[in-house]
C-alpha cells in the first residue's frame, strides 16, 4: 500500500504548542542541540515566529507530522534572502514521522510559495553534517553557494545552498 504524502497547510494558533513540540524533538533526536546555546528556545517559541514569517505544517488529519517557517527577505527570521528571494527555516519533522516523505512535501511547499510570490530563488542553510539535509536539498536542485556559509555561534558551521525558481516573464 502506498503512503499518500501528508497534507501541508498553513498553521494555526492551535497547532503553535504541537509545533514548539516536534521541531525541539527532532533537533535534539537529531543532535542539532547538543551543544546548546539557547536555540531549543528559539525553537520553541513559536508564537512569536508566527507573527513573522509563515509556519508551514505537514500533518495526517490531526497529528502534526513536520513544521518549516516560510520567511521573506527584511523579516526578523530572515538570514539570507535578499529582494526577490524567499528562504526558509526551522525546518523539522517528528521523530516518529521521518522517512514518510514529510520534509520532501514541506520543502515542496515552501518552493511553491515562492514561485506563486514570484522570488527568483531560495535560499537556505544548513548543518555542515546534516547529510539527510543536504541530499533531500540536492535533490530539488538546491546548489552550494559558498558565499553564503555562515558560523552563528562557535562549533555550528552552516552551508548556504540556492534553488533558482521559474520565473515568468511579462
Amino acid at each position: 500500500m502506498t503512503r499518500q504524502p501528508p497534507l501541508v497547510r498553513r498553521a494555526d494558533p492551535e497547532d503553535h504548542a504541537g509545533v514548539a513540540r516536534l521541531t525541539v524533538a527532532a533537533y535534539r533526536a537529531d543532535g542539532q542541540l547538543d551543544d546548546e546555546h539557547g536555540y531549543a528556545d528559539v525553537l520553541a517559541d513559536v508564537t512569536t515566529r508566527a507573527a513573522h514569517c509563515e509556519i508551514l505544517v505537514a500533518a495526517d488529519g490531526d497529528v502534526l507530522l513536520g513544521a518549516v517557517a516560510f520567511v521573506l527577505p527584511g523579516t526578523r527570521y530572515a538570514e539570507l534572502s535578499r529582494p526577490g528571494e524567499a528562504e526558509f527555516r526551522m525546518l523539522a519533522v517528528d521523530p516518529a514521522a521521518q522517512r514518510r516523505g514529510v520534509a520532501r512535501a514541506l520543502v515542496r511547499a515552501c518552493v511553491d510559495r515562492a514561485t506563486v510570490l514570484g522570488c527568483g530563488s531560495m535560499v537556505i542553510c544548513t548543518r555542515d553534517r546534516n547529510s539527510a539535509a543536504l541530499a533531500l536539498y540536492d535533490s530539488f536542485g538546491f546548489v552550494r553557494e559558498p558565499a553564503l556559509d555562515w558560523t552563528p555561534v562557535e562549533g555550528v558551521n552552516l552551508l548556504g545552498l540556492r534553488l533558482k525558481l521559474p520565473t515568468t516573464a511579462t
